[in-house]
């Protein structure tokens, strides 16, 4: 399941929810957290839980829904999951917002598992103790992707936000070394000036080079960009495609390593064409295998 691009939309929008997924992004975050005022809570439960039973709503992309956090008041987060979750609603996934530590996982798995079972999950690390305990949260189940905040990483420790993101580069960094050494997604920080396209093509492709699957959108119109950003150059598809048919043939041969054109072919190399493949196949790039 690709998660290249990860579009939130306000939970009290019914307007908004329906026309998500047509923006193309795979993933679509009802948001009932930073996206509700707090006094429109309730209304926002109501409404995402409207969207997500209505049998006309079937989308073609991951639906998950972003809950309060389990701190300071798990009652909140309770309340938000036994409205959501009445009826049959079509939801994928659950985002934890302010995730600190894999006890903050593990009591939303147990709130989950009173509704609904086998629920992924896909935690923000956006504070000094959520970065810090990163590779902790990252290996707990059910998670299969964090995600790292940096606005709100930012305000938690008295940082000055800027263009070139040096103030944080530390904590994205760890962010993706804690999702690769769990084997999970890692999803980068939302971009926030929504007209600044090409500057948002330019930290998509640096997050992409970090080792980032995938990118946090608030706007419609930052789909396409993240999601080119995250599709392969044809010439790498070609290559990794290479690779990929000569490592089946090698396999089939017992031989570890092989060459293709005037490369060396190993085993992290082939780890690589296989990434390439999956972006490629995300976007529908990967050539037909006839």
């Amino acid at each position: 399941m690709a998660r290249r691009s990860v579009l939130f939309s306000p939970g009290d929008r019914p307007d908004l929810m329906r026309k998500a997924p047509d923006s193309g992004a795979d993933v679509v975050v009802f948001d009932l957290e930073d996206g509700v005022a707090p006094g429109a809570k309730a209304d926002g439960r109501e409404a995402v839980n409207d969207v997500l039973t209505d049998d006309a709503f079937d989308p073609d992309c991951e639906v998950c829904v972003r809950v309060n956090p389990v701190r300071p008041d798990r009652d909140v987060t309770a309340a938000d999951l036994k409205a959501v979750l009445d009826g049959d609603p079509r939801l994928d996934s659950v985002m934890l917002p302010k995730t600190e530590r894999a006890e903050d996982i593990r009591i939303l798995d147990n709130l989950l598992g009173a509704r609904r079972a086998d629920v992924p999950i896909i935690a923000l690390c956006e504070s000094a103790a959520g970065v810090l305990h990163a590779e902790g949260i990252a290996a707990t189940d059910p998670v299969e992707a964090i995600a790292f905040g940096a606005e709100d990483l930012s305000a938690d420790i008295g940082a000055t936000r800027t263009r070139e993101g040096t103030e944080v580069i530390h904590a994205r960094e760890h962010v993706v070394l804690a999702a690769g050494a769990a084997d999970v997604d890692a999803l980068d920080t939302v971009f926030t000036d929504i007209g600044e396209s090409e500057a948002l093509a330019e930290e998509t492709e640096f997050a992409l080079g970090l080792g980032y699957d995938g990118k946090l959108c608030i706007h419609p119109a930052q789909i396409p960009v993240v999601n080119d950003a995250f599709t392969p150059a044809d010439d790498r598809i070609e290559w990794a495609h290479r690779v990929l048919e000569a490592a089946a043939e090698a396999q089939a041969d017992g031989v570890g390593v092989f060459r293709v054109d005037d490369e060396m072919i190993d085993a992290p190399l082939i780890a690589r064409a296989e990434q390439v493949r999956d972006r490629a196949l995300a976007a529908d790039a990967w050539p037909d295998e006839g």
